[in-house]
């Protein structure tokens, strides 16, 4: 965020989607961001709709990359970065407009059941 963000970095005005993982919650990273006064919008640990990587990112890979034959383990993390890199920043914002979306409606049903994007 410093580097590709400076100007959200210095006024402290982003947020970061916090998924509960424990390598995210161990105190080396809870330290980290207390140091840094981060803005966490906490994550319920049973909702993968509200997982940006789980309703956008793996998608978009499993998509890329199905149907490959791979001879190592390097080679297909080569492939899984060249096709990450490839992703356009605009489709990193819509998912996060898309994640802010579904956020909402979570919140809206109070838990209840829904299907689908559509409000």
């Amino acid at each position: 965020m410093r580097r590709k963000k400076p100007e959200l970095w210095e006024n402290q005005t982003w947020m970061l989607p916090h998924d509960n993982a424990p390598a995210h919650a161990s105190l080396l990273i809870r330290s980290y961001l207390a140091k840094h006064q981060t803005s966490i919008v906490p994550h319920s640990p049973y909702y993968p709709d509200l997982a940006p990587a789980d309703f956008f990112l793996f998608p978009k890979l499993k998509t890329t990359l199905k149907g490959r034959r791979f001879q190592t383990i390097e080679e297909i993390g080569e492939k899984a970065i060249i096709e990450l890199r490839a992703i356009k920043e605009s489709a990193f914002q819509e998912a996060f407009q898309q994640w802010k979306k579904r956020r909402e409606r979570c919140i809206g049903s109070r838990g209840d059941y829904f299907e689908g994007d559509s409000a």
